[in-house]
């Protein structure tokens, strides 16, 4: 939006766009090394441990061999947009505006595919930096609709993932996601709005509310990220398509009585859909 070579100064530029003249000259800095392999155990501690806050992190990286005090653990931990899964005093604050859905899930016993869907974010570290994934799931059958992958936790990559899904496989009764700022605002809400969906979100702190795409962030990560270590955001694509692709049509659950998604799916898809 700023243009140097305008015969409008840069300072005046800067302030009628509401932005601070030092972000213009801004240039930003690539995580180090060293930082980046923080990350990525602390990434391997809040798998493992999703309840530990800041100090029992700081205390575990300091086990492990990893010098970091609070203040840089707190840091890290907005940047990878993490949090503990604990009770918090006061409701999410999504980001001002934004509206926050009750949750409608509770007592439901969901057991035919396209009623319910969720969604969630978690991140990815590689072997040099890190990305985010974000995906859309079907609640009763695991199955994986549509994904996305990015370097920033904007909106824009979870919007293209849930038309994508929206596209795909027509509409649910009900999606559920987290307070998170990308599935509050207007540009997720209204698509969902537009096509008749009831909006459901997780109580603050209630990691079980969206239980089922939170166990899927573990297998990706054990089974197939923390095996490979991409190299770049086009290979974490490339492989990741091939995953969800092993996912949703080769991996039995347990939870499915040792069936895969797919088979969930498609024996349990409501009959208006599967006639549609």
């Amino acid at each position: 939006m700023i243009d140097k070579g305008h015969p409008l100064p840069v300072t005046r530029q800067a302030r009628l766009l509401g932005l601070s003249r030092s972000t213009v000259y801004y240039k930003p800095v690539p995580a180090s090394s060293e930082e980046l392999a923080l990350m990525a155990k602390m990434d391997e501690i809040h798998l493992r441990f999703p309840f530990y806050g800041i100090r029992r992190i700081r205390n575990e990286l300091r086990d492990e061999g990893f010098a970091a005090g609070r203040g840089r653990v707190a840091t890290l931990m907005r940047t990878m947009g993490i949090c503990a899964i604990a009770p918090k005093r006061k409701l999410s604050k999504p980001a001002p505006g934004h509206r926050v859905y009750p949750y409608l899930l509770k007592g439901m016993d969901i057991t035919q595919a396209g009623r319910v869907w969720c969604a969630d974010i978690t991140y990815l570290p590689m072997a040099r930096g890190f990305c985010y994934l974000a995906a859309v799931m079907d609640w009763a059958s695991r199955r994986v609709f549509a994904w996305r992958v990015s370097n920033t936790l904007d909106a824009a990559f979870c919007i293209e993932a849930l038309e994508e899904a929206l596209d795909r496989y027509g509409a649910p009764d009900i999606f559920n996601t987290d307070q998170g700022s990308q599935f509050t605002c207007e540009g997720f809400t209204s698509l969902l709005s537009s096509r008749g969906v009831a909006i459901s979100m997780d109580g603050r702190g209630r990691w079980m509310d969206n239980v089922f795409i939170e166990r899927l962030w573990r297998s990706v990560k054990y089974e197939e990220v923390y095996l490979k270590g991409y190299e770049s955001i086009p290979e974490a694509r490339r492989e990741l398509a091939a995953y969800f692709e092993f996912y949703n049509e080769r991996r039995r659950h347990q939870g499915l009585s040792d069936r895969t998604p797919d088979e969930v799916y498609w024996a349990t898809l409501r009959k208006e859909q599967t006639a549609a």
